[in-house]
């Protein structure tokens, strides 16, 4: 649950770009599956669908050519925001502020002593200044920390999938849409009440030495198509936290099918990219369109 939570905002936070290094010969990263589906309304208009890890190290590029081959295929790229519009400076502050405590709250106010201390533990570890974290929600706190720990491991959000697909479309001319506003992301976990943020905050405290490997783990996943491990991975604890899951899946899941039935109805032939944790499990977006009478094939 922790690594959903953030993986959502990461990728808002981690700006370093670095270019991408080979990984291995194509033919060893020949896989069977891949987190690619194709989408086949009744009419018989398509559409893809691939899952992201919206942060990635250099290791895993370049991509397999069967993501390649899907995205020369198609004519409009669609994801979960407009990528341009996280870059742009008054968006960016406007986000940040969101983040941020009103003036004369500290997070130290907001939170247990024991959780106060691991948070200062563990900046300290990581070379986070405190000053920097004490007018932070908790959940903003959580998310910086963990990307300050990924980015020394090397993840960084401009390798994301998303972030790939994103430049490689506006560097063509490719149309793009959005199937949200970054406000809207940021609000999903801005308005988690106040005990969530802790548990967040507690969650990542307690497993911060491990987030690195966990998001290799989920990477390695993600390469071979493992959907079992992926739905594993991303959307274990959830049970605990419902509203969690309906703030950051179900609700918006929901909310995307209107723009997946629009690609089809005008066979727009779009490359639409979300999450990988959107595309597994209950509720999924791919579990949706089945429901809905498209065929929903893993490539």
């Amino acid at each position: 649950m922790m690594t959903l939570v953030v993986l959502a905002a990461t990728r808002l936070v981690m700006a370093q770009a670095q270019p991408a290094a080979p990984l291995a010969p194509a033919a060893d990263r020949a896989s069977a599956r891949h987190f690619l589906w194709q989408v086949t309304a009744p009419s018989g208009n398509q559409a893809y669908l691939l899952g992201s890890v919206h942060v990635l190290s250099k290791a895993f590029y370049p991509l397999s050519p069967v993501l390649d081959d899907a995205f020369a295929a198609s004519k409009v790229l669609v994801e979960e925001v407009d990528l341009d519009e996280t870059r742009n400076p008054a968006t960016m502050m406007a986000l940040a502020g969101m983040a941020m405590l009103p003036a004369g709250q500290s997070i130290e106010q907001m939170v247990s002593k024991t959780t106060y201390e691991a948070l200062r533990t563990r900046a300290e570890r990581q070379g986070v200044p405190m000053a920097l974290l004490q007018r932070m929600k908790p959940w903003m706190a959580a998310v910086t920390l963990t990307a300050a720990q990924l980015n020394a491991a090397g993840f960084d959000g401009s390798l994301g999938i998303d972030q790939h697909f994103f430049d490689r479309a506006k560097a063509a001319g490719m149309p793009r849409r959005a199937l949200e506003t970054a406000a809207y992301q940021f609000e999903r976990l801005d308005g988690l009440p106040a005990p969530l943020q802790e548990v967040a905050l507690e969650a990542l405290l307690a497993d911060a030495d491990t987030q690195a490997s966990s998001i290799t783990e989920i990477a390695t996943a993600w390469r071979a198509g493992d959907v079992a491990t992926i739905e594993r991975l991303l959307t274990e604890g959830f049970e605990k936290a419902p509203q969690l899951a309906e703030r950051l899946l179900h609700e918006r899941n929901r909310n995307w099918i209107p723009h997946v039935e629009r690609c089809l109805t005008e066979n727009a032939r779009c490359f639409i990219v979300v999450g990988a944790a959107h595309l597994v499990g209950p509720g999924s977006v791919v579990e949706l369109l089945r429901a809905r009478g498209h065929r929903v094939e893993q490539k």
